[in-house]
């Protein structure tokens, strides 16, 4: 066990290197406050939002945040770095537990090399070995005492090869996707109530939103013929939203740009169906139960590669996870206006397809944890558990 100063509050060592890695460190550190009334301490790498829970930060986030072969070879002294400055400073201030949260080259490489300090090492968000590169299971159970994992069906992957691994929910459940204000949303953006309404996600990186924008335009394009008042809103993120605006700016229907969570769920309310890039806003329509069609487009040499590496059926997380076609996928060649302009078309004017759909994404939020716990409270509790398994902090 780490040699802990019983004098002061128990410190875990918290290491998060992407946006996504932040959100999960700052809910889990709240979650620690909460059950420890605030007498609990935190050091490591994190972004604003663990920042603002309190983190003692050993450098910033950022310096993590590089990726792509040739800008990974450009930073590798300065990652080399921070990889040895991390292990001295767990190893110096021998906290209760590290987490590390997903950012796996970077984490495990630091886990390793902690490997027998005695300091609980708990790696948060579980790699996809399901579908992709099953072996990494018995590798990471050599050096992890503990995973967290945020999808079900993944705990077997890791206790057979005898990793303990805990199932404690995504965090989008904690979101409030399903909660959205269908009427504020119309009266803020003056949409009519009479107008069909579609959500439009290209997604959150450069490259695949120039991909996918052209061939969405296309598709409300063949939408427009059968919903003359059909209007689009699409929720961005920041570092695409210049180029989406100018875009969009051409497109043939009134489009609404959002910028926030909020908005964005109130839209999710307010619209019929969505059309979204593959990757996690699949979860957040499943929780909003907004019927949606998937879209994904890569290039034709990585897109061969990636068919030869990736062993699951689907490409969206909510069919991969229920393993079966809940959303229409179009993935590559199949990713073409007509295809999900039909699709579409499908959701927008057959109501039986469209309640169908809807029924079948309610039971997804149950499946994530929603109604049996809150996901970061379960992750405060069992990283709390194999810190003290005695159930105290001494």
């Amino acid at each position: 066990m780490p040699n802990h100063d019983t004098t002061q509050p128990p410190l875990f060592f918290l290491v998060a290197g992407e946006a996504s890695g932040d959100y999960l460190g700052a809910n889990l550190m709240r979650a620690l406050k909460k059950k420890t009334g605030g007498a609990v301490r935190f050091a490591g790498v994190g972004g604003p939002r663990m920042q603002a829970e309190g983190i003692d930060l050993l450098f910033l986030q950022s310096d993590l945040a590089h990726m792509g072969l040739f800008e990974l070879v450009r930073h590798l002294p300065l990652l080399m770095r921070r990889i040895c400055q991390t292990i001295d400073a767990v190893a110096m201030r021998r906290p209760a537990a590290l987490i590390t949260i997903d950012s796996p080259d970077f984490s495990f490489r630091v886990a390793k090399k902690l490997k027998g300090l005695g300091v609980p090492l708990i790696h948060y968000v579980a790699p996809t070995v399901w579908a992709w590169r099953p072996k990494r299971a018995k590798k990471v159970a050599q050096f992890l005492d503990h995973l967290l994992a945020l999808l079900p069906f993944e705990p077997p992957y890791f206790t057979r090869e005898g990793l303990p691994c805990t199932f404690v929910g995504h965090p989008l459940v904690e979101s409030n996707a399903g909660q959205g204000d269908a009427n504020r949303f119309r009266a803020a953006y003056h949409i009519p109530l009479d107008a069909m309404l579609l959500s439009v996600l290209p997604g959150s990186r450069v490259g695949e939103v120039k991909r996918l924008l052209p061939i969405f335009r296309e598709t409300i394009l063949r939408l427009r013929e059968a919903f003359p008042k059909l209007q689009v809103v699409v929720p961005v993120v920041e570092s695409v939203a210049p180029y989406v605006q100018s875009e969009t700016d051409t497109w043939p229907v009134p489009v609404h740009l959002t910028h926030s969570d909020d908005d964005k769920y109130d839209a999710f309310a307010a619209s019929h169906a969505a059309l979204a890039c593959s990757g996690t806003v699949s979860v957040e329509l499943a929780l909003a139960a907004l019927p949606s069609v998937i879209a994904y487009k890569i290039g034709k040499l990585t897109g061969a590669i990636y068919r030869r590496l990736i062993k699951t059926r689907y490409a969206s997380l909510v069919n991969i996870m229920q393993d079966r076609m809940v959303l229409p996928e179009y993935i590559q060649e199949d990713c073409t206006p007509d295809n999900l302009a039909r699709a579409l078309t499908d959701l927008l004017s057959n109501d039986t397809a469209h309640l169908a759909m809807k029924d079948d994404l309610t039971s997804i939020g149950a499946w994530l944890g929603r109604g049996q716990f809150v996901p970061s409270e379960k992750a405060a509790e069992t990283v709390w558990h194999v810190a003290f398994p005695a159930g105290d902090n001494t």
